[in-house]
């Protein structure tokens, strides 16, 4: 039988984005997202990571080191009572370096990060949501059909583009279990 997963982006949803986050010093939740997070686990979602993550592509972080920072956000959220049930990641790009310069399926705005999770976690995506900060995140969400895309304004500044690709703009992560709640 499959679940309904919220798919949450990382960078400018979970946490505040400096742009290329990799490491924990750096690393800083978006205030009311662990909150909101436990929240949705409670309604029976599943939550699942799906980021992009150019900064291994580009050099300026390592995937070991992604890993590591990954590993402490696993675990801080877990003394929460937060269950991350897998991380998905992209660690890819175009102008990036070695065996990361590429054109890949798992980038977003491509679905390849969301039809793995589907398929690995047996996700119904017609009744998962996916929370983002950038059109590419809303877009991928379109291409694999998940049933709401959710735009926030804690990342990156939001573009008509993405208003218009997305069913709910929210300030926040943290707005996300009362707007469920409410339909």
């Amino acid at each position: 039988m499959s679940q309904a997963a919220v798919f949450l982006d990382r960078d400018g949803t979970l946490n505040v984005d400096y742009g290329y986050v990799g490491e924990i010093s750096r690393f800083q939740f978006i205030e009311g997202v662990i909150e909101a997070c436990l929240q949705l686990q409670q309604l029976d979602y599943l939550l699942v990571l799906v980021t992009n993550q150019s900064g291994i592509a580009r050099g300026y972080f390592s995937e070991a080191q992604f890993h590591t920072l990954n590993d402490w956000m696993t675990q801080v959220l877990a003394q929460h009572g937060v269950r991350l049930a897998a991380t998905y990641y992209c660690p890819h790009h175009p102008e990036g370096t070695g065996v990361y310069r590429q054109h890949c399926h798992c980038r977003k705005p491509q679905p390849g990060l969301l039809l793995t999770a589907q398929q690995q976690l047996t996700v119904d995506l017609a009744r998962s949501y996916l929370v983002g900060d950038t059109l590419a995140d809303l877009q991928a969400a379109t291409a694999a059909g998940i049933g709401t895309k959710v735009l926030v304004r804690s990342g990156h500044r939001i573009t008509p583009q993405a208003v218009a690709e997305a069913n709910w703009v929210l300030d926040t992560l943290a707005a996300l279990p009362d707007r469920i709640r409410s339909g």
